[in-house]
């Protein structure tokens, strides 16, 4: 009996021990993922909240200087990723605060005990409540005797930050009066709501919007139709996500979930305004954007206009709709748009027909008339007796379409799309729609009648083509099938096949050239027949093709166009200069061919394609540090001082662009695309044309205007082509805030109110795929200030390569202080005789009896 008394003593002990640290000391007793009343969260007690089966975690965190926050970030992933915080805009001073429950409400103190963030609800049973972080991610406060996802009482999943997770809702609860939306960071170390805001407008058929400062509309979502949102038809691309968006009296909602729980998926607004989907898939240990918002021009919203479509395809890239046209033709053709489409001929109402848009984002649908009950027809009819209709569509693509939506007001912010989208119906005058597209017995069976004939024809035009393919494919390999294999072996041996034929293709008509030449067969075989499939681009003559030799080795053919006569001296004169140069960042000519029809060139296969799909698509940008700018930036450097300087002849590109600069596995910068080259004397400083090729937006103002080009028009182009590298922005088509009319502007003046490097692209400052220390500001600057040098009005004072050279190699070298830029021209690829028939306006910079031709990477 003795001995029971030092073990009641020990228990007595045990149990005022256990009291002391349940109440005086409630941070080390966190259960695994709840907060209880008796429990608290200190930034000094380093403790976190962890979801069941460990996808969250919920603590405190700090980015930059000493503010505190509380947030949840994906636990299992190294990449520190925050999806939600709690006192975004008033983040705690220092060290010391406390999260706990109080009242039946989450509160976070300060270190004078001063509430800086708490939950709203009311009503519960004080004792009853805790808090709990799922694996979806929500946080939540709930009755501790319930499981019931109904009983929450409060949920984080209600108030968004900037991102969107799978099963969490972004739209109108009308039940409980809340907007969820998105709401960008201010920066990327600052969580506090920034300039852009991702928000749900339920009037008509509801939309999703994104503005800025809440007055702009920068980007649309388009309408739900169905399956998706249609100004955002790459949505789909990933197969295991599942989209829903309900409307009813309750809410009017979008969500998606997950199929496929072994990878990580969320959708995030970022402080430039993209809407981005990432998803992390645990092999490849990152997070990939599968698709972004304004990833081109065409998607800001409303950039061409009412009665306007935009058409990243088309060169400009807005287009009046059939039916309408713009008051001033030659302006709207060099991309100013500021002219509105006009209607050819007024509706009268009896007799106005429509004309189908196909593939089109719809027009806003906050101010429609909507009618979810009838189908196409119905809703034609409806459109047709209604004199105010403009347009219409069905609200469902699904099972053969369904409901109704009528435009009464003019329309704009619609686009094309190769794919995704919906038919759009717009109301033309019987006079502006042809023949066939009227909907009466005669012109519908003349329409059936002569779209059997073309197809029979265009039919057996393919076939003869074919046929004819093919007897010249068997005739040379029976011909030359010694020599073929021979060269074949030589090529797969050496590279090149160095043909037996000279092919004269001079300026100069006495010099000779010999060029790598390759077999028809060969570029046939390696090209599986000129497949769509292998189709990489398309160049300013002609297409581009991906081929594999026999070996395995990759090549890319440029296929001059049959029809295109005025590229022939271009491709020869590509052929002639390429084969002579030799440089590292210029790129290899492997061989040619050339008979009477065709026109081939095949290069080195450049794995990672144009330098403008990095630079200027945000789903690809990021993997561009500075440090690989900077790189791409002394490339392009080395390659023009050869051609300028160093090489057996002086050249003088005229195009240099981003999309004419390739980049091989290494991301070593290779100009390409010699086909508006000429050679200069060595004497010789400068030249005069009577024709101006090139692309506006890179040209000098003494080459557009006066066709006058040396190795200072380059020189201008390069500097163009720097600012784009740092700011990561098109200086054809630019846009900011502030309406600078492009960038070299843009840049120019906040270089002289000392502010140069806020035109640098953020994610140089702050990129994902390499860390902090690759961004110096310094040298960001000093780039800044040689292509400002570069692009100077005068081509006098504009600095050569040479000079460029040192300024970029030398931390130390003086770089003088830049003078005003040039005025840069337009936006379009241009080809303009200045022959006495065409005029150049200087005052109001239009372009008279121009070609133009739509430029795309290689």
């Amino acid at each position: 009996m003795r001995g029971e008394v030092p073990n009641k003593h020990h228990s007595y002990i045990f149990f005022v021990f256990l009291f002391f640290v349940l109440v005086l000391f409630p941070a080390f007793s966190i259960s695994a993922n709840t907060l209880s009343a008796t429990e608290s969260l200190t930034i000094s007690s380093n403790k976190t909240i962890v979801s069941p089966g460990g996808v969250f975690e919920l603590g405190f965190f700090k980015l930059l200087g000493d503010s505190w926050y509380i947030g949840i970030w994906y636990k299992k992933i190294p990449q520190r990723t925050y999806v939600w915080v709690a006192n975004r805009d008033n983040p705690l001073s220092n060290s010391i605060g406390i999260l706990k429950l109080s009242n039946a409400n989450l509160v976070l103190l300060n270190q004078s005990n001063i509430p800086v963030w708490s939950t709203t609800q009311t009503g519960a049973v004080r004792s009853l409540v805790v808090a709990e972080l799922l694996d979806n991610g929500n946080f939540v406060l709930k009755d501790s005797r319930t499981n019931d996802s109904d009983g929450f009482l409060w949920q984080s999943f209600d108030f968004p930050t900037d991102t969107l997770l799978p099963q969490m809702k972004l739209g109108r609860d009308l039940k409980r009066g809340l907007n969820k939306s998105l709401s960008s960071w201010k920066s990327s170390f600052d969580p506090s709501s920034g300039d852009y805001v991702f928000k749900l407008e339920p009037q008509g058929i509801p939309e999703f919007f994104t503005w800025k400062r809440r007055n702009f509309r920068l980007f649309r979502s388009g309408p739900w139709d169905g399956i998706g949102f249609s100004g955002i038809p790459d949505m789909h691309l990933l197969d295991d996500l599942m989209y829903n968006f309900t409307e009813n009296r309750e809410e009017v909602a979008y969500s998606f979930r997950l199929t496929n729980h072994s990878v990580y998926s969320r959708l995030t607004i970022n402080s430039d305004g993209l809407l981005q989907r990432f998803e992390w898939v645990p092999e490849d240990q990152e997070w990939t954007i599968f698709w972004s918002t304004l990833k081109d021009s065409c998607d800001i919203y409303n950039s061409c206009g009412p009665y306007a479509y935009c058409d990243v395809s088309t060169s400009p890239a807005c287009n009046c709709i059939e039916g309408f046209q713009p008051p001033y033709p030659q302006e709207w053709a060099l991309g100013d748009v500021t002219g509105r489409c006009q209607r050819k001929t007024k509706l009268s109402c009896i007799g106005d027909k429509f004309i189908r848009l196909r593939n089109m984002k719809l027009p806003p649908t906050t101010e429609v008339i909507v009618d979810k009950r009838i189908g196409f027809k119905d809703c034609e009819e409806r459109c047709t007796s209604n004199c105010n209709c403009l347009a219409f569509a069905i609200t469902d693509i699904r099972n053969g379409g369904s409901g109704c939506v009528i435009w009464i007001e003019e329309f704009v912010d619609i686009r094309n799309y190769a794919a995704g989208g919906q038919d759009l119906y717009v109301r033309l005058a019987a006079a502006d729609i042809g023949g066939t597209r009227t909907r009466n017995v005669s012109g519908k069976i003349i329409g059936l009648i002569v779209g059997f004939s073309v197809m029979l024809l265009v039919t057996f035009i393919m076939y003869c083509f074919w046929q004819r393919k093919q007897r010249r494919a068997r005739a040379i390999a029976a011909h030359n099938e010694t020599e073929h294999r021979q060269r074949i072996q030589e090529f797969l041996t050496n590279g090149v096949v160095i043909s037996s034929r000279r092919h004269n293709f001079g300026e100069n008509e006495t010099e000779e050239i010999e060029l790598p030449f390759m077999e028809f067969g060969a570029v046939v075989m390696a090209t599986d027949n000129f497949s769509d499939s292998n189709k990489l681009g398309e160049g300013g003559f002609g297409l581009v093709y991906k081929g594999r030799l026999p070996d395995g080795k990759e090549i890319a053919v440029k296929r001059l166009s049959a029809v295109s006569h005025q590229g022939t001296d271009e491709f020869m004169n590509e052929a002639r200069l390429i084969a002579r140069l030799q440089h590292i960042n210029l790129v290899r000519l492997l061989g040619c061919y050339a008979d009477a029809t065709e026109k081939m060139l095949i290069y080195e296969y450049l794995e990672n394609l144009s330098l403008d799909f990095h630079l200027f698509y945000k789903t690809q940008s990021y993997k561009l540090d500075w440090k690989k700018r900077f790189d791409i930036i002394n490339g392009i450097t080395r390659g023009l001082l050869y051609l300028h300087q160093d090489s057996r002849f002086k050249i003088i590109h005229r195009d240099l662009k981003a999309s004419n600069i390739l980049l091989d596995e290494y991301m070593t910068p290779k100009i390409s695309d010699f086909g508006m080259a000429r050679i200069f004397e060595r004497n010789e400083t400068e030249a005069n044309t009577r024709k101006v090729v090139g692309t506006y937006g890179y040209m000098s103002p003494e080459y557009a205007m006066d066709g006058i080009f040396s190795e200072k028009s380059d020189v201008f182009s390069f500097g163009v082509l720097v600012l784009e590298i740092v700011s990561g922005k098109r200086n054809r088509g630019f846009y900011n805030s502030n309406h600078d009319s492009n960038l070299l502007s843009y840049t120019w003046e906040n270089w002289k109110d000392g502010i140069g490097l806020q035109i640098a692209d953020p994610i140089i400052i702050d990129c994902p795929s390499s860390s902090f220390s690759t961004f110096k500001p310094q040298e960001v600057l000093r780039c800044i200030q040689i292509g400002l040098l570069c692009v100077q009005e005068r081509a006098e004072d504009r600095p050569k390569m040479s000079s460029v050279a040192l300024m970029l190699g030398s931390q130390t070298e003086a770089i003088p202080q830049p003078k005003p830029p040039g005025y840069c021209v337009g936006r379009s690829f241009i080809e303009a005789d200045l022959s006495s028939s065409t005029q150049l306006d200087h005052g109001s910079s239009t372009v008279n009896q121009i070609t133009v031709s739509a430029m795309k990477a290689r």
